[in-house]
């Protein structure tokens, strides 16, 4: 099982690497295109900022949105999710755009967000797992706002804020919080992408 790891130019990988090698995938990190796009299965990690992460987008947009959309598994954590969405309020630039809707900014206190949160959803999910509610791990400021609510599959609430912690369109899941961060169960929903991202291998 080959997982391309995008590297952003930001932040470090290492432990999402390693979660993803401990769920039994062979990891390439890479910041080119060609090399991402030819995997199993690709990632989009949460390091870096948005702006940072369009400009490395920058020319591919369409490309990536199209792959995607032909069914190569994806996963998104953080700000790899919002990289799913058109824009940001975060910076300008254009995202891949698969999932149309907006980043927008946490209507919070304080920002960002940084600590343990609980996840709630109507299982089982194929990336969630049975378990309606998991507490994860979040370091974000921002958060995304789909024009379709179908594509959310969980949910958390800050300050009384409610906003999508799962969102999925097809062969794409995207994750606001940071699976290789919290803990046991985040490493059972890695698992479990790379298992469904197996039973997919060869079918595209």
């Amino acid at each position: 099982m080959n997982v391309s790891l995008f590297d952003y130019g930001a932040g470090n990988l290492h432990s999402l690497a390693k979660a993803l090698e401990k769920g039994g995938a062979s990891v390439t990190i890479t910041a080119e295109w060609d090399a991402a796009l030819s995997g199993d299965a690709l990632i989009l990690p949460g390091v870096g900022s948005f702006g940072a992460a369009v400009r490395s987008l920058e020319g591919s947009e369409e490309r990536v949105r199209n792959t995607l959309a032909a069914g190569l598994p994806c996963l998104g954590i953080c700000l790899g999710m919002q990289l799913l969405f058109p824009q940001s309020d975060e910076a300008e630039g254009a995202g891949i755009g698969l999932i149309p809707g907006h980043v927008r900014r946490l209507e919070v206190s304080t920002v960002p967000q940084m600590g343990w949160n609980d996840v709630t959803h109507e299982g089982p999910d194929a990336l969630m797992g049975d378990a309606p509610v998991m507490s994860a791990y979040y370091a974000n400021s921002f958060v995304c706002d789909p024009e379709d609510p179908r594509v959310v599959t969980a949910w958390s609430e800050v300050e009384g804020f409610s906003f999508p912690a799962a969102v999925r369109l097809g062969n794409t899941w995207g994750v606001q919080f940071h699976p290789e961060k919290s803990s046991s169960p985040g490493l059972a929903l890695i698992g479990r992408f790379l298992d469904g991202a197996r039973s997919l291998k060869g079918s595209r």
